[in-house]
This record gives structure tokens, C-alpha cells and sequence, in this order.
């Protein structure tokens, strides 16, 4: 289950910017220490070990996601990152069923209508911690026309939580 959290959007973008330099710094670090390495053992002096140096990068970068995974994603300074993350994953599982969201919501299906207005809370916060405002008042029209459906309803507005039950539930309407 996902919740959507209140984040100040400018605090958001810094950390997000400050651990992904930290990542950066760690990825540029291991793929020249692997590449290096890999053409230093494998390689031919005065060859081209241009396979060597790719093979070096290439495990460079699975040595950084690695770390990232297994080491870093639970840090502090990685929270925000993590938290932009999951909203976004989050998103996309609602996006892979939304011809079946809209068909419940076109029914009056409290779960879709749920559903929906979970999905429109987490791109307007999406947007705005990304700094992407255009691309969300293109959406306005459409958010309040469902908010003023759940209100007709006595829909509770506030849907932070991802239920991850909706989804499978929403499966039975077809579009």
C-alpha cells in the first residue's frame, strides 16, 4: 500500500538532485575502477580492449544499482528519491488499468471512483514536486469534474492511499 505524504516541493527537488549526485559520483567511480581493472587483467597491452572497457562500465553499473538497492535505498538522505519513486510506480499501476478505472467511474463505481481520485491527488502532487505545472492544468478540468461527481456521491474526497485491492477489483468493468 501506497500514501500519498505532504512534501514541500523545493525541499523535494534538493534531495532529490543531492542523491542523485551521491549515485553519480558512485557509478562514475566503480565504472572506471572496473573498466580499468578489466582491461588491466583481460586486456592486450597496446590492443583494443574497447570489449573490455564496456564489460568494465557495464559491471560498474550493476555494482552501483546494487548498492543502490541494497545499501542506500533505506538512507535518510535517499527518502525523498524513494518516496518519488514509489508515487510514480504507484501511478503507473493505476495508468495500466485505467480503461477498466474510467469504465467503473462511467458506472458510478465508489472502488473507481476511489480509484480515480487517488490517481488525480498523486499526479497533481507529482507534478507540482516536479516542478511540471503546465502539463497539470491541462488535467484541471477533468480533476474537478470527478471531485464534484465523488461530492454528488458523499464520496470522501481525500484519498491518499493506494489500496492495492482497487486494482484487481477494477478489473471486472470493461471499457
Amino acid at each position: 500500500m501506497f500514501e500519498i505524504q505532504s512534501i514541500d516541493p523545493a525541499y523535494y527537488r534538493q534531495q532529490t538532485r543531492r542523491s542523485t549526485a551521491v549515485i553519480a559520483a558512485i557509478f562514475v567511480a566503480l565504472a572506471m575502477l572496473c573498466a580499468t581493472a578489466s582491461t588491466q587483467l583481460f586486456g592486450a597491452p597496446g590492443g583494443d580492449n574497447f570489449k573490455w572497457n564496456l564489460l568494465g562500465v557495464l559491471a560498474g553499473l550493476a555494482l552501483t544499482i546494487a548498492l543502490v538497492r541494497l545499501q542506500l535505498w533505506p538512507r535518510p538522505f535517499m527518502a525523498a528519491a524513494v518516496y518519488g519513486w514509489r508515487l510514480k510506480r504507484s501511478l503507473m499501476r493505476v495508468t495500466n488499468v485505467m480503461h477498466h478505472v474510467k469504465a467503473g467511474v462511467a458506472q458510478g463505481d465508489e472502488t473507481a471512483m476511489k480509484l480515480l481520485r487517488f490517481y488525480h491527488l498523486g499526479v497533481t502532487q507529482m507534478h507540482q514536486l516536479d516542478g511540471n505545472s503546465s502539463e497539470l492544468s491541462q488535467m484541471v478540468r477533468e480533476i474537478d469534474a470527478h471531485r464534484e461527481a465523488m461530492e454528488r456521491q458523499g464520496l470522501q474526497l481525500e484519498q491518499t492511499r493506494l489500496d492495492l485491492q482497487w486494482l484487481e477489483r477494477v478489473k471486472a468493468f470493461e471499457a
